[in-house]
């Protein structure tokens, strides 16, 4: 009986070590950009970091000039217009834009925008503040997912709700 008990104890902590890893946040995740007739456009690394995530971008093929960039409330890219990926991911409901005169502001799905250069080549490294890879509200692996769109305009970073940045014209959905 001692020799059962004392093998069942090993076999206790295996199973409760793998049960807290598999529910563990994950550390990194990625999106695959896609322009509107589904080319792949550019890559999205994203990393847990200690006040929100690490967004790092880079994308070929664009316009040149700066581009709004926000991470969307729905985890679907379906082209040409990417209206399945939804508004910009806002679950503490803040205003748009850091320059907003209204607050709170700005929403968690604000992002500074992408510089492409006159080659069509771009690429940021963004830190997106509050944003999580956990569970809860703020992560952007809630019900439903999230994605990462690409605007043919600069955000004016005040201008509810999207800072008048124009069509989607490139989307990725951010996935573990």
């Amino acid at each position: 009986m001692k020799t059962r008990a004392l093998l069942l104890i090993p076999a206790l902590v295996f199973f409760s070590a793998a049960a807290a890893m598999a529910g563990a946040a994950p550390k990194s995740a990625h999106a695959d950009i896609m322009d509107a007739k589904g080319a792949k456009v550019g890559t999205a690394k994203i990393k847990a970091v200690k006040d929100g995530v690490q967004i790092s971008v880079k994308v070929t093929g664009l316009a040149a000039g700066d581009h709004g960039i926000h991470v969307h409330t729905v985890g679907k890219c379906e082209g040409p217009a990417f209206t399945t990926a939804g508004g910009h991911f806002n679950p503490t409901s803040a205003h748009h834009g850091m320059n907003n005169a209204a607050d709170p502001h700005p929403h968690l799905g604000d992002l500074p925008n992408l510089k492409v250069a006159a080659d069509g080549k771009g690429s940021a490294t963004i830190l997106a503040k509050g944003v999580t890879l956990g569970d809860g509200a703020n992560s952007l692996f809630h019900e439903g997912g999230t994605a990462l769109v690409i605007h043919a305009k600069a955000d004016d970073y005040m201008t509810d709700p999207s800072g008048n940045s124009g069509d989607r014209i490139a989307c990725g959905v951010i996935s573990k």
